[in-house]
């Protein structure tokens, strides 16, 4: 609903006709009821293309608007990201190695505090700490020089990484199947979940966990239950979890999960959207729901490379306004989801196309997003984090 005083301002004219197609507004009526919404323009370097029509613009400048609104009328917010990429951490070549400078497959990204980013270094076993515009790591987890281990103070293929208020670290650690509790500064980890080296179906064990997140106003933990094809669910402090999705075998049935890898915990709605990795899908799961319901991509495990359609994706996060980013890695690029649509803008990498120049990705596995929409991805086979600004 819009409050009038909106509706007044909202009564502009804007010009009309965008390649053909018309851009439509707000018209206020007597209730002050009515919502007529912009198309979805996404802006990615110098085009502006329209969400699911595929009309191009250069060189223009429209207003743009969220794909929804809270209830009233918001200011308008551009998606764009920057064509010039950074690369943040790892070397830009692609060289891969146990030095402090670089990275083996990186997975798993979170913002820490002074401008520092943890990174799952898969094929490390380590956890790597990089402070923006440094050009090495440090070592806040595991053995740096690689070496995997089942001990307190070693790793074996940590997947995902997340942060509380004080940079403590929550961490899957997939092939000892548990997960791990590392204190800011510490010199060893805490298994909180699962049992180190014992894969297992209870309640308890775990089996190749590989996604995690953290609800920071409870301190429950998701966590993807990978091998298990089940989201699982810790409350502070438990030795045992709650399965809150899937468990039902893998599956392409709306009460199955297969191989869940990356997912994104949403607390608005109560919710956790799921990356189904083989099913080629992403799907929403209301905490008490006994079923999911498809966001995007095919019901029935089809892969594509159209922009209605995923090939393996892997990490998924979502901004504030509930747009979806997904790691489509088999497809070598990311997609923006504006909420509510199923049609896909590729807003970096190309696709089908992997390779090591700045505008490429090699099957990036993670995406994550900072407080002013900047994009983090880790382009996995390509041995580094590279970074789009948002403009």
């Amino acid at each position: 609903m819009l409050h009038c005083v909106s509706c007044l301002i909202l009564g502009f004219f804007l010009p009309t006709l965008v390649a053909g197609f018309f851009i439509p507004t707000f018209v206020a009526n007597d209730n002050c009821m009515e919502e007529r919404r912009f198309k979805k323009i996404i802006i990615f370097g110098d085009s502006y293309s329209d969400q699911g029509n595929g009309y191009k613009l250069t060189n223009k400048t429209w207003p743009l608007s969220p794909p929804y609104y809270h209830g009233r009328y918001s200011a308008p917010i551009l998606y764009r990201w920057n064509t010039t990429v950074i690369t943040v951490a790892g070397a830009s070549n692609g060289s891969a190695g146990t030095a402090d400078n670089l990275l083996l497959n990186p997975y798993g990204t979170a913002l820490g505090s002074f401008d520092s980013l943890y990174i799952a270094d898969f094929n490390n076993n380590r956890i790597q700490k990089w402070l923006i515009n440094e050009s090495n790591g440090t070592t806040v987890a595991g053995l740096s020089n690689g070496n995997a281990g089942a001990s307190s103070i070693a790793l074996t293929l940590p997947v995902s990484v997340v942060l509380d208020s004080n940079d403590n670290m929550y961490f899957t650690d997939r092939n000892n199947h548990r997960v791990v509790y590392w204190a800011n500064g510490a010199s060893s980890g805490t298994t909180i979940a699962g049992t180190t080296g014992a894969p297992g179906s209870t309640n308890n064990t775990l089996c190749g966990p590989c996604g995690i997140a953290r609800d920071s106003s409870t301190g429950t933990l998701y966590i993807a239950d990978t091998f298990n094809h089940r989201i699982m669910q810790y409350l502070l402090n438990a030795s045992s979890g709650t399965v809150v999705a899937g468990g039902n075998g893998p599956g392409s049935n709306i009460t199955q999960l297969a191989y869940p890898y990356g997912f994104t915990f949403d607390s608005p709605s109560n919710s956790l959207f799921i990356a189904n990795y083989p099913n080629n899908n992403i799907v929403r799961w209301v905490l008490g729901a006994s079923s999911w319901t498809l966001i995007i991509g095919s019901p029935n495990g089809l892969s594509g490379s159209t922009s209605a359609l995923l090939n393996n994706p892997v990490g998924i996060t979502l901004d504030p306004m509930g747009n979806i980013y997904v790691a489509d890695s088999g497809n070598h690029r990311i997609q923006f989801f504006a909420a509510g649509q199923s049609n896909g803008t590729t807003i970096a990498g190309v696709t089908g196309s992997p390779g090591i120049s700045q505008n490429q990705l090699n099957s990036p596995y993670w995406v994550i997003l900072d407080s002013q929409l900047n994009l983090y991805v880790s382009d996995t086979a390509n041995n580094r984090v590279q970074f789009f600004s948002h403009s």
